[in-house]
């Protein structure tokens, strides 16, 4: 299913599409267009617009647009201007003391962050948001950088494309969705999302898991309070961390909220250089009678959040 891993490939891909004037937008299941958008809404919206950024606040990608028609159909800077402007836009970011990710140009994170992500870009225009739920994916150009979902079709039937936006070039940005549990909205509110998981800092980290005696895994889970996690990075961080899924939130040492940040940090680069969020360790294992890759002691199947949860009574007992 598309976790962090999964969606900031997906914004990897839509840098694609950024810059192509919109020629039309399709939305041949109006359920999966959420927020009371309409059909003829978002595409009175989008066509002759361009994108203008692609970014990502944990599972949520987002795509500024272009503020009007005027805008799509400029195109006067030349290459030398383009580049003076970003030289001049990092010197000012430098004297306001903040760093600019160079893994990801599509945020800018304070120095010290919580792992919030600032908008850079700037825009005043519209923002898509799109949702993938556990099937969506995204295309452009016919290119899909994930490929096949753990829990969808591997069916590739052109009535599962729920939202498709045609470029006048002929491409096309397609968002594809057998079980229709994503969705598009128009001006997204990120404000009830918590820290991106890829960039969260110990002491955010701190505050996400204070105030609660939830389970460990379900706060882990709850993206009001760190962003992108889903359920197979979740089992693969606490897993790696020696945690148990079970464990009061309440009950974690400072230590141990060190321990976690750390191994949340390396999994999500890891399983981001393998490709895919189903590509942990642990992953191979998750079945009925499956062994603990680390000390051969079988695993315990758990239900925690909802979520079913494959942990080791061995070594994850903290």
């Amino acid at each position: 299913m598309p976790e962090l891993v999964e969606v900031e490939r997906y914004r990897t891909l839509a840098d694609r599409a950024l810059g192509r004037v919109i020629g039309a937008v399709e939305s041949p299941d109006p359920w999966f267009l959420k927020g009371g958008l309409s059909p003829d809404g978002i595409r009175a919206v989008l066509v002759g617009r361009r994108f203008l950024a692609a970014r990502r606040i944990g599972k949520l990608l987002l795509l500024d647009v272009t503020v009007t028609d005027a805008d799509a159909d400029t195109d006067t800077d030349t290459d030398a201007d383009a580049d003076a402007d970003a030289d001049a836009e990092a010197e000012a970011e430098a004297d306001d003391g903040v760093d600019i990710d160079p893994a990801d140009p599509g945020f800018r994170t304070d120095p010290g962050s919580d792992g919030h992500d600032v908008d850079r870009h700037g825009s005043d225009g519209p923002v898509v948001g799109v949702r993938f739920g556990m099937t969506g994916s995204l295309l452009v150009d016919g290119t899909d950088p994930v490929g096949r979902l753990l829990y969808s079709s591997t069916r590739n039937d052109p009535k599962w494309d729920r939202w498709t936006v045609t470029f006048v070039d002929g491409g096309r940005l397609v968002v594809h969705d057998p079980r229709r549990l994503g969705g598009v909205t128009l001006d997204p509110d990120v404000s009830h999302l918590g820290a991106d998981a890829a960039t969260i800092g110990v002491a955010g980290l701190g505050r996400a898991l204070a105030g609660s005696s939830a389970p460990l895994k379900a706060r882990l889970l709850d993206q009001a309070r760190v962003a992108g996690v889903g359920n197979l990075i979740a089992d693969e961080v606490l897993w790696r961390a020696g945690l148990s899924p079970l464990r009061p939130v309440s009950s974690l040492r400072p230590a141990e909220i060190r321990r976690l940040q750390r191994h949340l940090g390396r999994t999500i680069a890891d399983l981001s250089a393998r490709g895919g969020s189903h590509l942990g360790d642990l992953m191979d294992e998750r079945h009925p009678g499956g062994i603990c890759p680390k000390d051969g002691t079988a695993l315990v199947r758990s239900t925690v959040g909802g979520r079913t949860t494959w942990w080791c009574p061995a070594h994850q007992v903290g």
